[in-house]
């Protein structure tokens, strides 16, 4: 198994920045604005988002919640392999609100359309959007693409792409890694 790096700790910290202010340009003060980092992985993403947001660019009003997908998934029960829930914490109403769903990586679509689908059981919004830090572009099953997108990867079928966060993996960065 072999690893190469797609995003060093100042390029992940570049992309972050630019993703917080695309979110800043687009919803301005956030007042209808929810965002949702979907479990596990995209909950990371968001909170270094809301971090930017609030620290950076001092944006008062920012909601963040967690949406676990795992019941909704089109793979749920198949298989052997047992899957752990996360907790929801959809804490806001998404009535009537502009929801941007945070995901780490975009890969063959399908977690995106189960979010869709549980994004249902809390309301309807007026807006869904999508961010994701990395795109990979040639391997979606369905036609779903991000709105704010931090990367776009070339990556063949028997490749990963690994998002490490320091506060889980010890260190800011991104590989594509061979299986």
């Amino acid at each position: 198994m072999s690893q190469k790096l797609l995003l060093s700790n100042e390029d992940l910290r570049i992309i972050l920045y630019r993703l917080a202010c695309q979110l800043k340009e687009t919803h301005d003060d956030f007042a209808q604005t929810l965002l949702v980092g979907l479990q596990p992985r995209g909950v990371r993403l968001a909170e270094r988002l809301v971090h930017i947001l609030t620290d950076h660019y001092k944006v008062a009003n920012l909601q963040l919640s967690k949406l676990d997908i795992t019941f909704f998934r089109d793979d749920f029960r198949r298989g052997d392999k047992v899957l752990n829930p996360n907790a929801n914490m959809m804490e806001a109403s998404i009535e009537n609100k502009r929801v941007v769903l945070i995901d780490d990586v975009l890969y063959t679509g399908r977690s995106i359309r189960s979010a869709l689908t549980a994004i249902d059981s809390y309301g309807r919004p007026a807006e869904i959007q999508l961010l994701t830090l990395i795109d990979r572009r040639f391997s979606r099953h369905l036609p779903i693409q991000p709105d704010f997108c931090g990367r776009q990867v070339d990556a063949i079928q028997n490749e990963r792409v690994v998002v490490c966060w320091e506060e889980e993996d010890n260190e800011d960065a991104v590989y594509l890694v061979n299986k």
